[in-house]
This record gives C-alpha cells, sequence and structure tokens, in this order.
C-alpha cells in the first residue's frame, strides 16, 4: 500500500469570524499529485499554509510521515518545498544570486546550491537569465524562477499554490510539462482553480468550497459520478427561469440543468435529442446562443455539489 506523505487532521482557520478552513481532513500519498480545485476564495492558499507550517491552525494538526509539524519541525518543514501565488523575488539580486541566497537559508553548501541552482535555471529555461536582474523578467519568467526556489534544498513534498496563475501559454506548458517530471520522484500537492489543469496533471482532487471538503478522488472517478452521456451546454441569451419547465418532459431521457445563462442537458445518444430541445426553446421564445457538445468534466462535478460553476 502506498505510504502516506502528509496528513490534515481537523485542520480549522478563522480570519476574525470568517471561517476560511472548516474542519479539513486528507491524505497524501507518496508520489502522487494532489489537486486543490475550488474557485476563488475557496480556502485553498490558507489550507496549504497550514499543511506547509506557514499558518498555524486555530484547531487541528498536520503530520508530515505521521510526524506532527509544529514550531519546533524545523526538518519535517525542510523537506517541503513551496512555490506562492504571488511572485516573491529580491529586486537586486539576479536570477541565480536568488537561488543560492535560498539555498544559503537552507544550510546547503555554496557549492552544491551552485550546481543545483545552474541545473534548475536550465531546466526551466532560464539560463539566459542567470545573471540578469530578476525583476526584468517577464511575468512568466519570474513564475518560473519562482518554482526554482522553491525546488533548491530539493524537497520530498512540493507545494504550487495556482502553478498556472498569470502565466503566458508558452511559459504555461514549460512548468505543466516540468511538474510532470518531478511528479516521477516527488510528491506534489497543488492549488488551482481551472479545471483544465487538474485534469492534466493531477491523480486525485479534492474539490473545496467556503473552506470545506466536498469530495476527494480521480478526475475520471468524480467525473463519472455526475452521470453517463455528453454533455450540451446552450449559452441563453436572457436568464430565463422558466427553461428547465420547458424541456420537464425530456426528464426520463436526460438530466437537465440550468445555472444563470448556461443550459447544461446530459444523456446518453444526446445529439439524437438537440433537434427536439431546441425546436422547444425556440418555440418557448427563448433566445440562444453559442451551442457545443462536450465530456463530462470537473466544472460539472462543482455544479452538481454546488449548484454553480466554478468560475463564478
Amino acid at each position: 500500500m502506498t505510504s502516506v506523505v502528509l496528513q490534515a487532521n481537523d485542520l480549522t482557520k478563522y480570519y476574525g469570524d470568517l471561517l476560511a478552513v472548516n474542519n479539513l481532513n486528507l491524505k497524501v500519498y507518496a508520489g502522487e499529485v494532489f489537486g486543490l480545485l475550488g474557485p476563488n476564495g475557496a480556502g485553498k492558499t490558507t489550507s496549504i499554509n497550514m499543511m506547509c507550517g506557514l499558518l498555524k491552525p486555530d484547531s487541528g494538526q498536520v503530520a508530515i510521515h505521521g510526524q506532527i509539524v509544529n514550531s519546533s519541525s524545523a526538518d519535517l518543514r525542510s523537506s517541503v518545498g513551496v512555490c506562492p501565488q504571488e511572485v516573491v523575488l529580491w529586486k537586486k539580486l539576479t536570477c541565480l544570486e536568488q537561488l543560492e541566497f535560498i539555498g544559503g537559508m537552507y544550510g546547503l553548501k555554496p557549492s552544491n546550491v551552485r550546481q543545483r541552482s545552474e541545473y534548475l535555471l536550465e531546466k526551466l529555461d532560464l539560463v539566459e537569465k542567470a545573471n540578469k536582474l530578476a525583476k526584468t523578467l517577464s511575468g512568466g519568467m519570474q513564475r518560473r524562477l519562482n518554482l526554482a526556489m522553491a525546488l533548491v534544498h530539493d524537497p520530498e513534498i512540493i507545494i504550487l499554490d495556482e502553478p498556472g496563475a498569470g502565466l503566458d501559454p508558452q511559459s504555461r506548458v514549460k512548468v505543466r510539462e516540468y511538474i510532470k517530471a518531478l511528479a516521477q520522484d516527488k510528491t506534489i500537492i497543488l492549488t488551482t482553480h481551472n479545471m483544465d489543469e487538474a485534469e492534466r496533471l493531477a491523480d486525485r482532487v479534492a474539490i473545496i468550497d467556503h473552506g470545506e471538503l466536498l469530495v476527494l478522488d480521480t478526475p475520471e472517478a468524480l467525473k463519472h459520478s455526475v452521470g453517463e452521456g455528453d454533455v450540451l451546454e446552450i449559452i441563453l441569451k436572457d436568464k430565463i427561469s422558466s427553461v428547465q419547465a420547458v424541456l420537464d418532459d425530456l426528464k426520463d431521457r436526460a438530466s437537465v440543468t440550468v445555472t444563470d445563462e448556461f443550459l447544461h442537458v446530459r444523456a446518453l445518444g444526446i445529439m439524437n435529442l438537440l433537434p427536439l430541445i431546441l425546436e422547444k426553446l425556440t418555440a418557448a421564445g427563448i433566445q440562444l446562443g453559442e451551442v457545443r457538445l462536450r465530456e463530462n468534466t470537473l466544472e460539472d462535478v462543482f455544479i452538481r455539489l454546488t449548484g454553480r460553476r466554478l468560475r463564478e
């Protein structure tokens, strides 16, 4: 059986009267990519800050390899590398100096940290920028440099908070490929509100909202839990409360969900129902926008659990 690397037990955190994380329990296994998926403000960043020891929970505990993380757990915390959502750099240091400085903070030997830094700059396509001030880099390059800084001490567990945030397409592909390569011998925890990123990268996904864990499973199992069949998604030009009633006689053959301007109809052989659906909506005077056919996504899981879209 795969060993548990990190475990969160009853983690709870308040900010004043706001309950940011509510009784969070989960296990992360060795060698997996574990995704925390949820909208902005769901409690993802607060959760991972408690998991890596940057934030003290109001109640609950975090254990790494069965040992409780606390204020005196320097060795345990050093086994974790964190790449925050916001770029953190020293403006007057070059890229190479940033990495050497971080390595020194972890007590690495200068010769070792130089070798490690040069290796990471090469892997993240930043070699040509090694002696450039970090503040002169593009946003995407700064994000990649921040990732390298989280990895310079060669941690066992890597926590990535919204690793795709603010990246241009080229940098996003580069970071995604490197995360996949890291997953071959590291345990990775990543937060994201991007369902495509979660599906592409994560072995298991925990969906959280308003600080609570809603569901946890593999992406395929979660998508299968929504139901069989493909999804017909229609954008409605107006918010029409009667849309679901118009299609009520299809409930034995299809699942119909309306979320603001989106109509979702899920069924086996959905294309056979398309002419009838369009006929009924048109006859009811409902103006339609874009019509598209797709497979189940993790956003469908979120809609089923919360009644709203993930990006709202």
